[in-house]
């Protein structure tokens, strides 16, 4: 049982994460090459959406790459990748609302994207030593069995970054969701896309929030890795 459950946890999030690229590459792919009947590109989206807020003081800018789209709220930095910025597509204007919706979130003081930010800095820590101090617990539990102790202490430094990971990928779903339907929202509200255009946005934005999913799984998939790594060994000592 324990090894299927190993294989299972070590696998599933890998097939998942590999389903998940593979659904939003193939929804953005097709729906790229779909122009909008307006003509307004991701940038005017962009605008138009946080405009319908009140907001004026955010920068929107180009960055280059595919699906690096993001907003910074730091900076107050909306960014669009290079066909999503330029571009007219079902897909660009989708993304680029929703990048919007989270300069949105961030005016009305969305609680669980402050919850977000206020846990960046100790995810970007955790995320920076996890790995390093989880293989050197393994090596020293499996190698070195004089530092069995030290092992497992790393191992539980590794399960503490692992877990503010998780709880980072958690709040991330809520604030992605809810991003995502303000865009849908305002996209027609707006009359950015005819009710009937709509579908390609959705498909679009439904496939990108399910890679948030993918990360969560990720993220919990390797914390039970690591925890039942830990309860092995304390059957060991037992």
């Amino acid at each position: 049982m324990n090894s299927l459950w190993y294989l299972a946890i070590l696998i599933g999030p890998f097939l998942f994460g590999l389903y998940a690229q593979m659904r939003v590459h193939g929804a953005y792919n097709k729906n790229v090459q779909i122009p909008s009947r307006g003509r307004i590109t991701g940038r005017e989206a962009a605008d138009a959406v946080m405009r319908s807020a009140g907001i004026t003081n955010v920068e929107i800018v180009e960055v280059p790459g595919q699906l690096t789209d993001h907003y910074d709220p730091i900076n107050r930095r909306l960014a669009l990748s290079e066909l999503n910025y330029n571009g007219t597509s079902l897909a660009a204007l989708g993304v680029a609302a929703h990048e919007a919706g989270h300069a949105i979130q961030h005016k009305v003081g969305y609680s669980m994207m402050t919850v977000r930010q206020t846990i960046a800095p100790a995810t970007q820590i955790a995320a920076g030593v996890s790995n390093y101090v989880i293989m050197a617990g393994i090596l020293m539990l499996t190698f070195l069995k004089g530092f069995g102790s030290l092992g497992y202490n790393l191992l539980m430094i590794g399960a503490v970054a692992l877990a503010v990971i998780v709880l980072f990928q958690l709040v991330t779903l809520p604030v992605e969701f809810d991003a995502s339907r303000r865009a849908k929202k305002q996209l027609v509200t707006l009359g950015i896309l005819d009710k009937d255009e709509i579908k390609g946005a959705n498909e679009t934005l439904d496939a990108a929030a399910l890679t948030y999913v993918a990360a969560f799984v990720a993220a919990l998939g390797s914390l039970l890795h690591v925890v039942m790594m830990l309860m092995g060994s304390n059957r060991r000592e037992e």
